[in-house]
């Protein structure tokens, strides 16, 4: 006998991608507990501050909206949470957007002063222009009421919010691997988005922006 997968009901969401997304929600609130002690504790001069000479005070905004974004996004996928007359979706979604914005904001202003040069700033800088762009054009897009584009661009706001998960993923293996740090570096501020946002696309063409992220 051949054995059948009994086919899913409508709106279920496989296991593997539950499992998926428990995982990413878990590696969002490691990274905002491991960030906060930069809210705990803001840096005052810009040695505290990765050394930025812009660092105080974007720094603090950028990982306060960073920590906002990764914690609220984490939740945002999940149905339950789209349910109901005043939905909490709703609510957190606007905190989510102004945190992606301050962040990126923050972002744009500290990415000049990297102290791995031009090409690490590029790739920060740029991270932080699409971050705030493709968030901007899904609240666009649930203004207007086009609820499918809205979560597809949305989508892609995740995608680039987890370049802070990708980005400390990438850090210890250059340093387990002993790998010549600033050439790394350089590459990570593109290797911790630009996979994120073509996983992203590749996502939305196999699933047209349908799929679930939670149950």
């Amino acid at each position: 006998m051949t054995a059948t997968t009994a086919p899913l009901p409508p709106g279920a969401t496989p296991w593997s991608v539950r499992i998926a997304w428990l995982i990413l929600a878990l590696l969002c609130l490691g990274i905002a507990f491991y960030a906060a002690h930069y809210l705990l504790h803001p840096p005052r001069k810009p040695a505290e501050a990765l050394h930025n000479p812009q660092g105080v005070p974007w720094l603090f905004v950028h990982v306060a909206g960073a920590v906002t974004a990764l914690v609220l996004g984490s939740f945002q996928f999940l149905p339950r949470l789209r349910r109901g007359a005043s939905p909490p979706h709703r609510w957190i979604g606007r905190l989510y957007v102004l945190g992606c914005l301050a962040g990126g904001a923050a972002g744009l202003i500290l990415a000049p002063g990297s102290s791995a040069g031009p090409i690490a700033a590029a790739g920060f800088g740029s991270l932080a222009i699409l971050w705030m762009a493709v968030t901007l054009q899904g609240w666009r897009a649930v203004r207007q009421g086009r609820f499918a584009e809205h979560r597809r661009w949305m989508i892609r706001s995740w995608a680039l919010t987890l370049a802070a998960v990708t980005l400390r993923l990438y850090l210890p293996l250059v340093m387990v691997l002993d790998l010549p740090f600033l050439p790394w570096y350089r590459a990570i501020s593109f290797l911790a988005w630009v996979p994120n946002l073509i996983a992203a696309e590749l996502w939305l063409r196999r699933t047209g922006g349908r799929g679930q992220a939670g149950a």
